[in-house]
C-alpha cells in the first residue's frame, strides 16, 4: 500500500478493509500509523545477501547482484525512497531507515574493510551500493551486470593499489 498508494493510504481503516480485518484488530497490533510503517519495513525491508565464498571480487559481485535483485523484485528502491522522505516528517522512522541502510551495506563494508578504512571505506561502500541505488532511483532501471562488474573492478583496483 505504501509503495503503490503512498503514505496517506496507510490508514488503519484502509488496511483493515484490504486485509479483511476489523479496525479494532489492526489498532490492537499497531496503535499508530508509524508503528504500522515501522513493522512493515522491519519485516519486509531486509536486504537479501549472498553467501560468501572467500574470493573478494566474486563476493562483491554476488552481493551487489543480490542487492540489485532486491531493488527489482522487492522494490527496495521505491521503499527506501519513500522511507527517506518520511524520515523528514516522522523522526521515529530514522532508526528504521538507518537499520535498513546498515543491513544493506554490511557485507560490502565487511569485505572492503580488509583493504580500506575510514573515509576510503565509506567512499568505496557508497560508490558500490550507490551505483545500484542511483540507477534504480534516478534512471528507473537497475544497472546491468556489466556496469556492476565495472564498478567493482574500478573500486578493487583503487583499493588494492594502496
Amino acid at each position: 500500500m505504501l509503495l503503490d498508494e503512498g503514505w496517506a493510504a496507510v490508514t488503519h481503516a484502509h488496511i483493515a478493509r484490504v486485509a479483511g480485518y476489523s479496525k479494532a484488530t489492526v489498532y490492537a497490533h499497531w496503535p499508530s500509523q508509524t508503528s504500522l510503517i515501522t513493522d512493515a519495513f522491519t519485516l519486509v525491508g531486509a536486504t537479501p545477501h549472498h553467501t560468501l565464498t572467500g574470493d573478494l571480487r566474486t563476493d562483491l559481485l554476488a552481493e551487489l547482484l543480490a542487492y540489485r535483485t532486491g531493488m527489482v523484485e522487492r522494490r527496495l528502491d521505491r521503499a527506501l525512497a519513500v522511507l527517506s522522505d518520511l524520515t523528514h516528517s516522522v523522526p521515529e522512522l530514522v532508526a528504521v531507515r538507518d537499520m535498513l541502510v546498515a543491513d544493506g551495506e554490511r557485507v560490502v563494508r565487511e569485505l572492503l574493510a580488509r583493504f580500506l578504512d575510514g573515509h576510503e571505506l565509506e567512499a568505496a561502500t557508497l560508490m558500490l551500493c550507490g551505483a545500484i541505488l542511483h540507477a534504480a532511483l534516478m534512471h528507473g532501471v537497475a544497472p546491468p551486470d556489466e556496469v556492476i562488474e565495472s564498478t567493482v573492478d574500478l573500486t578493487l583496483r583503487a583499493a588494492t593499489a594502496r
